[in-house]
């Protein structure tokens, strides 16, 4: 069993910036894609980025190109995701997943553990 532990959301002006954070807490982590995925009030959980095992790949959702950047320190165990240029409707909650595979994956099926979720709220 792998517990993942989020934080870093909060409240932000849009335009604004934050950075999650999300520790596992087990090294295994270092051998497992990670994932980002926001579920918005009233909407189906959405996939947000993902990193491979090595960090040397990436993906996004194009909602979220060129203003989040997912990033991972295996030695620490987590996996980072800066946002930049927040807007209102980036507005979720933010969960951290751990997938059965080393590899880039957006299918939520391919995710086996999951953190708890923390608010991100951007005010307009």
């Amino acid at each position: 069993q792998v517990q993942l532990l989020e934080s870093g959301g909060g409240l932000v002006q849009a335009g604004g910036s934050l950075r999650l954070s999300c520790r596992a807490s087990r090294s295994t982590f270092r051998l497992y894609a990670m994932g980002w995925f926001r579920r918005a009030p009233g909407k189906e959980r959405e996939f947000v980025a993902t990193i491979s095992w090595t960090g040397g790949s990436t993906n996004y959702a194009e909602s979220v190109k060129g203003r989040f950047t997912i990033s991972r320190d295996n030695a620490k165990s987590t996996v980072y995701l800066q946002m930049n240029s927040l807007k209102p409707e980036d507005t979720a909650v933010y969960y951290c997943a751990m997938a059965r595979t080393n590899l880039v994956s957006d299918r939520e099926n391919l995710y086996e553990y999951w953190g708890q979720g923390t608010q991100v709220t951007v005010s307009s």
